[in-house]
């Protein structure tokens, strides 16, 4: 019998193009060792560092050691699913979370999953959670200011779009109160907030949010969280999702974005953890070498764009929380070398009375007069140093030493200054209404006002003033100019205000 071969060949190239069935070729490897979030795998001779693992249980991991005979790996979610002996395969990619709108409003976890009840995120774009910080020629100076509504901030350690400006200070200090009260002064003023809670209590992120929705501020603010509960690697992720999600409206919607990491002192204390766990060897305090790099590879991310790129910024407010006021222990210091300056919440302040209790003298901001409007400039230019000098003058003042006329007035002007800087929590207020209370203060009008009465004086003139004359406060806002014409009749007002009577 003959075969005619082209026959042949054509049922072959049909009967192969109908055969379809994908083969599963991944590289498939076991656990070994299981526990507080790390797992130690074995049989993964080609997997890659920070590649994404897949354990039973629909259970995610990421490649941390790579080893002569095994792979340390972190776990990402409930480990207490992985047991040993189970299969782990690789996956070929990088940690990549759900960026989008659908993330606005929501209370999520490290991996984007909901903890406030609502719908799943269904996001079909997505951002790797590691990537490069943008080189010097992508980058453009801070210049461009973004209030916190604190006058006591803003008049003398300003931020601006794109800065780093470091939070610290002790516990109970008032440290989340002045991020919280930077969130809620951006209503209206097109930025998107991401705030990043680590290994906080359950109880105080609920109190976060409440504050939030009440203040009108979760519309435009996602909540990230890694609680105390959480594990240590779901705490080690926790900022990298939240500069992911800032990233994205940046860089794809060319937004302003401000993100609030509360605080690094955790971060830090989670990736020793894991690093021990590990079997990482241990350097300054217990913390791995590394551990600088963990802090600066995420603040640098912070920036300003260049036009090119879209001109949007992510402006960062790390925290990070001291022990008896030791600002240079070990993650402090690293962290205040990476900033563009910090905000130091002094206790003995808080304790007296005085709210934001910030430090002048060890306060800084590295863009300074760069990230103020020139109203502000104006009338805040010499009040740092006045302060300064001030304090000085007080604690000589303590000895008992009789003093001059001239130095008595200086201590009052001060107290009175003080006074005026003090501010009651989730109160922001507008640039216009900033810059004239100081001016009120600097001007000297106020000079004869007991300073038992100033909170109150300042207050009650600034509801008068927006009854009578809100254009001044309002050209202030609006143009951030404070001519001379409108400082005379600033001045003007506040002498007819004090005729009245009202002290």
């Amino acid at each position: 019998m003959k075969y005619d071969l082209s026959e042949i060949s054509n049922i072959l190239k049909q009967e192969i193009s109908q055969f379809k069935t994908k083969l599963d070729v991944s590289e498939v490897g076991r656990v070994v060792e299981v526990g507080d979030g790390i797992a130690r795998i074995y049989g993964l001779n080609n997997a890659m560092a920070g590649e994404i693992l897949q354990f039973e249980n629909d259970i995610f991991g990421e490649v941390f050691n790579l080893e002569e005979d095994s792979v340390g790996s972190v776990i990402y979610g409930d480990y207490t699913k992985v047991k040993e002996g189970s299969d782990v395969r690789v996956t070929g990619r990088l940690m990549s979370l759900p960026v989008g709108e659908e993330l606005l409003g929501r209370v999520l976890n490290p991996l984007c999953q909901p903890l406030d009840g609502g719908p799943e995120i269904k996001s079909a774009k997505t951002r790797p959670i590691e990537c490069t910080a943008p080189s010097i020629s992508q980058r453009q100076p801070v210049k461009q200011p973004l209030q916190t509504g604190l006058k006591c901030i803003d008049s003398m350690t300003p931020i601006g779009r794109g800065q780093r400006e470091l939070i610290i200070g002790d516990r109970k200090t008032g440290k989340t109160a002045v991020a919280l009260d930077t969130i809620i002064n951006q209503k209206g003023k097109n930025v998107i907030c991401v705030y990043v809670a680590i290994g906080q209590k359950e109880s105080t992120v609920a109190d976060v949010v409440e504050t939030l929705k009440n203040h009108g501020a979760m519309e435009y603010t996602t909540v990230i969280a890694a609680t105390a509960a959480d594990s240590a690697p779901m705490q080690y992720i926790a900022p990298y999702s939240g500069c992911t999600l800032a990233e994205h409206f940046m860089y794809d919607k060319r937004r302003d974005t401000l993100c609030i990491y509360d605080d690094l002192s955790k971060h830090a204390t989670a990736y020793r953890q894991l690093s021990l766990l590990l079997r990482r060897p241990p350097g300054r305090e217990a913390y791995p070498g590394d551990i600088f790099y963990l802090h600066s590879r995420l603040l640098e991310r912070s920036v300003k764009l260049s036009d090119e790129l879209g001109g949007g910024s992510l402006t960062a407010l790390p925290i990070v929380e001291t022990l008896e006021g030791q600002i240079s222990a070990y993650i402090p210091t690293n962290v205040i070398s990476i900033t563009d300056g910090q905000i130091y919440l002094l206790r003995d302040l808080f304790l007296s009375g005085i709210r934001p209790a910030m430090d002048v003298g060890t306060s800084v901001s590295r863009v300074g007069g760069n990230a103020q409007v020139d109203a502000m400039k104006k009338v805040a230019g010499k009040l740092r140093l006045d302060l300064a000098s001030f304090k000085e003058l007080q604690n000589f003042a303590r000895l008992g030493t009789e003093l001059d006329a001239s130095t008595q007035r200086q201590l009052d002007r001060g107290s009175r200054m003080v006074e005026l800087l003090k501010q009651s929590q989730f109160a922001p207020m507008s640039v216009g209404d900033q810059v004239i209370t100081i001016f009120a203060g600097i001007s000297g009008i106020l000079d004869d006002v007991p300073i038992n009465r100033i909170a109150k004086f300042i207050t009650d003139f600034l509801k008068w003033l927006t009854n009578e004359h809100p254009e001044y406060s309002g050209e202030i806002t609006k143009t951030g100019k404070f001519s001379d014409a409108l400082a005379d009749l600033v001045t003007e007002a506040l002498k007819t205000f004090k005729n009245l009577g009202v002290k």
